[in-house]
C-alpha cells in the first residue's frame, strides 16, 4: 500500500471510532438538560434520578470523545502536512473558535455541573448543563463549517505568492450553504442516536422489572425463590413487585415516552434535512451523487436504484435490479423529468475543465453506493424501537415483554452505524479530492481552490505510517473496550434510589461546604 492509502486508512479508522462517541455526546447533552429542567420545574424526583443516571453515561462518553478527538487534529500535521499548509489560513479561524470558545465553554461548565450538586443553586446548576449542551453543539458547528469548506470552498481568494488560498470573508466561510444544511442533519442524527440510547435503556429496564416482578410473585406462590433471577442492581435488590412496577410507572415509562417521541421528531428532521442536503449535493458534487446511484450514463427522468449488482467500480456490467422510476431526478431538484449527469460524462467534463486527462475523478462506486444505503437501512433500527415502544406503552401501560426488551438492545448499535455510514458516504464520495472544486459556481471553479488527496499527504515512508496506524488502532481498540465496559456496567447497575434525594444547597457563606462529585 502507498503512503496515501495507509494515511487514509489511519484517518478513516480513527475518525469513524471518534464519531461513534460524538453523536451520543451531542444528542445526550440537551436531553439531560431537558430532564433536569423537568425536575427543576416540577420537583418530580424521578426526573432527578434519570438526570444523574444518564449523566453518568454522558460523562463517560464525553471523556473518551475528548481523548480520541485530540488525535484527530494532530493527524493533520503528522500525515497530512501539505494539506495543513494549504488550508491553514481557512481552517485556523473555525478550529480556533471551536477550541477557545466552544470547547472551553463545555469543559468549564461540565466541571461545574459534575461537582456542583449541592453547592450551586438549582437554577445556576441547571444553567450549567444547558451551557454544556450549547457548547457541545457550537463545537460541532465549527467542525462542520471546516469540513463543509472542504466540500464547497467559499470566502477565499487565491494567493499566488504562497500558492494557497487566503481567507477574505470569514462570515462566508462559517455561513457556507453546505454548512447550513449539513449542521442540522448532523444534529438530527445525534438526537436520533441519543434518544435511541435513552429509549432502549428505558425499555430494557421496564422489561427487566416486569420479568423480575412476575418471577417474585410466582416464587411466592410456589415457595421456590430459586426462580428469581439474580441481580446486583441497587434499585432491584430487595425490591418488591410493587416497587419494581412503581419504578416502571414513575421513572422508566416517562423517560422512555420522552425519548421515543424525540426519535420520531429527529427521524422526521433527518428526512427533511437529508432531502435538502441531497439537492445541494447534486449541484455542488454531482459526481458524488452519480456514484451514490451507480449512475454511469446521463439520464433524463432518472430512476432511484434500490438494489444493483455488477462491477460497479469499473462502471460496466451494472444491473439495477430494483428501481423507483423518476425518483432520482425528483431527489435532485423535486422535478421528475430533470436530467441527472452520469459518471462517464462528468469524468470527461472534469478532465477537460481541469486539464487533467489522466486523472480518474470518480470515487469508489461500490463504497459510495452501499454506504448510502447502509446509512438509510441502519437508521430504520431506531424506527423499530420508536413504534414498538409506543405500542407497548400505549394507554398508560407500564409493562414491556422481555422479548421486546432484548430486541431493543439488539437495535442499539443501529443509529451509531447509520451515523458512521453517513460520514463514510460523505468523505468517500468526494474522492479523489481533499478540497473539492467549487463546481456550483457558474464560471466553473474560478477560484482555483482544489486539492487532490495525493497532494496533501506528508513525505513519510510507508513503514512509518504503518507504525502509527497499528498503534492508534490498538490504542483505540483498548479505549473501545474501556468505553463499552463502563457504559455496560452503569446501565446494568441502573439508577440508585439515593439519587432521588434532592441535594441540599449550602449558603454562600458556608466555607465548609465542599464540591460534591455525584458520579
Amino acid at each position: 500500500m502507498s503512503v496515501v492509502d495507509i494515511s487514509r486508512w489511519q484517518f478513516g479508522i480513527t475518525t469513524v471510532y471518534h464519531f461513534i462517541l460524538v453523536p451520543l455526546t451531542i444528542g445526550l447533552a440537551p436531553l439531560i438538560a431537558i430532564m433536569q429542567t423537568v425536575w427543576h420545574r416540577t420537583g418530580n424526583e424521578q426526573w432527578l434520578r434519570a438526570t444523574k443516571f444518564f449523566g453518568k453515561i454522558f460523562l463517560i462518553n464525553f471523556a473518551l470523545g475528548v481523548a480520541t478527538g485530540i488525535v484527530q487534529e494532530f493527524q493533520f500535521g503528522m500525515n497530512w502536512s501539505e494539506y495543513s499548509r494549504y488550508v491553514a489560513d481557512v481552517f485556523g479561524a473555525p478550529l480556533a473558535l471551536e477550541g477557545l470558545m466552544a470547547f472551553f465553554l463545555e469543559s468549564t461548565f461540565i466541571g461545574l455541573w459534575m461537582f456542583g450538586w449541592g453547592r450551586l443553586s438549582r437554577r445556576l446548576h441547571l444553567a450549567c448543563i444547558w451551557l454544556v449542551a450549547i457548547g457541545v453543539n457550537a463545537s460541532a458547528y465549527f467542525i462542520i463549517a471546516a469540513n463543509s469548506w472542504m466540500q464547497h470552498p467559499v470566502g477565499v481568494e487565491w494567493d499566488p505568492e504562497r500558492g494557497r488560498p487566503a481567507m477574505n470573508n470569514f462570515i462566508a466561510v462559517i455561513t457556507n450553504n453546505t454548512t447550513l444544511v449539513a449542521f442540522p442533519h448532523v444534529i438530527m442524527g445525534a438526537l436520533l442516536t441519543a434518544s435511541t440510547v435513552v429509549a432502549v435503556v428505558g425499555l430494557w429496564w421496564m422489561a427487566r422489572n416486569t420479568y423480575r416482578a412476575s418471577k417474585i410473585e410466582e416464587a411466592a406462590k410456589i415457595g421456590d425463590e430459586s426462580i428469581i433471577p439474580a441481580t446486583t442492581s441497587p434499585s432491584q435488590v430487595g425490591a418488591s413487585p410493587e416497587k419494581l412496577r412503581h419504578d416502571n410507572a414513575t421513572l422508566w415509562r416517562p423517560v422512555s415516552i420522552f425519548a421515543l417521541w424525540v426519535i420520531i421528531g429527529s427521524g422526521l428532521g433527518l428526512f427533511i434535512t437529508g432531502d435538502m442536503q441531497g439537492q445541494l449535493m447534486f449541484k455542488q458534487q454531482p459526481m458524488k451523487m452519480a456514484a451514490a446511484e451507480s449512475l454511469c450514463e446521463t439520464e433524463t427522468g432518472a430512476s432511484f436504484s434500490v438494489l444493483s449488482i455488477g462491477r460497479q467500480n469499473n462502471c460496466d456490467n451494472i444491473e439495477h435490479i430494483i428501481t423507483i422510476p423518476n425518483m432520482l431526478s425528483f431527489l435532485s431538484d423535486h422535478s421528475f423529468d430533470s436530467e441527472v449527469k452520469g459518471v462517464n460524462e462528468l469524468q470527461k467534463q472534469y478532465q477537460e475543465a481541469l486539464n487533467m486527462p489522466g486523472q480518474n475523478f470518480a470515487p469508489n462506486l461500490f463504497v459510495t453506493y452501499w454506504s448510502f444505503r447502509a446509512m438509510i437501512t441502519w437508521a430504520l433500527g431506531s424506527v423499530v424501537v420508536a413504534f414498538g415502544g409506543l405500542w407497548f406503552l400505549r394507554k398508560k401501560r407500564t409493562e414491556v415483554p422481555r422479548w421486546f426488551g432484548r430486541l431493543a438492545l439488539w437495535t442499539l448499535p443501529t443509529p451509531f452505524l447509520a451515523n458512521a455510514s453517513g460520514w463514510i458516504f460523505t468523505e468517500m464520495g468526494r474522492q479523489p479530492w481533499v478540497v473539492v472544486p467549487n463546481w456550483a459556481d457558474a464560471d466553473g471553479d474560478p477560484l482555483r481552490i482544489h486539492m487532490l488527496v495525493q497532494d496533501g499527504v506528508s513525505n513519510h515512508t510507508p513503514p512509518m505510517v504503518w507504525a502509527t496506524l497499528i498503534g492508534f488502532t490498538l490504542l483505540y481498540g483498548a479505549l473501545g473496550v474501556v468505553w463499552f465496559y463502563l457504559e455496560r456496567r452503569y446501565v446494568i447497575e441502573g439508577p440508585s434510589d439515593k439519587d432521588a434525594a434532592a441535594p441540599d444547597v449550602g449558603s454562600d457563606d458556608d466555607e465548609s461546604a465542599e464540591l460534591s462529585f455525584a458520579y
